[in-house]
């Protein structure tokens, strides 16, 4: 476990990912947070007072589960921008799509890779429904919705061997555990900033049979 901003400082520099350009991008990233949380409230006031842990590290952390070389990574529900821009930060040869539909929250992100130099993460200022389908490597999204309706709304994205990594806080293991008919290869990582929080790790193997039934349907109503 980490406890304190020193600790959430001394994890980072543990990171085979992390470099004196990052570290600096990073410093970057929380001076602009605590700036435009002034004119917009994209996290809470109190979570600033402990930001290294509670969103720099909660989103760091994600990292250590995901193999060099797996690639593009789709973060959905993007937000203030944790985990995609610091992901983008520690992994800038990536290619990065960070998912947000609220205009203003977009406008910050897009500031925020421009100023930091992250020419392979992009901003879609759109509805997840409304994305283009393609195949991605990792699949994130912190706070973003229920695991099932997560599955049900990214599963397009997903295949095989697609990565996801989703932080879910103490309700981890009930999400996991109600999935029902969805097969998958998925389990429950401790976090390292939250001794009662999970993240969920592992691969989507099927849609239940009525979701995929309703796929063929549809696609052969589209082809007809």
């Amino acid at each position: 476990m980490i406890s304190g901003e020193q600790g959430a400082r001394e994890w980072l520099r543990t990171l085979p990912e992390y470099d004196s350009k990052a570290g600096a991008r990073l410093e970057q990233l929380v001076a602009m947070l605590i700036e435009e949380n002034g004119r917009q409230n994209l996290v809470s006031w109190t979570s600033l007072d402990a930001v290294w842990e509670r969103h720099i590290v909660d989103s760091a952390q994600l990292l250590p589960h995901v193999p060099r070389g797996t690639s593009p990574w789709l973060d959905l529900g993007t937000g203030a921008g944790f985990p995609g821009l610091v992901i983008a930060i520690l992994r800038p040869d990536l290619e990065l799509t960070m998912v947000e539909e609220r205009p203003r929250r977009c406008e910050w992100l897009k500031r925020v890779v421009d100023a930091l130099t992250l020419p392979r993460a992009c901003v879609s200022s759109t509805k997840l429904e409304r994305l283009d389908s393609f195949a991605a490597g990792v699949i994130s999204a912190r706070a973003f919705a229920p695991l099932e309706r997560l599955l049900r709304m990214s599963v397009r994205f997903s295949t095989a061997d697609t990565l996801w990594v989703l932080p879910k806080g103490r309700s981890a293991r009930d999400e996991l555990n109600a999935i029902g008919t969805w097969r998958h290869a998925f389990h429950v990582e401790p976090s390292l900033t939250d001794s009662q929080a999970g993240i969920i790790v592992g691969q989507l193997l099927a849609p239940p049979p009525a979701l995929s039934s309703g796929g063929r349907k549809a696609r052969k109503e589209k082809q007809a």
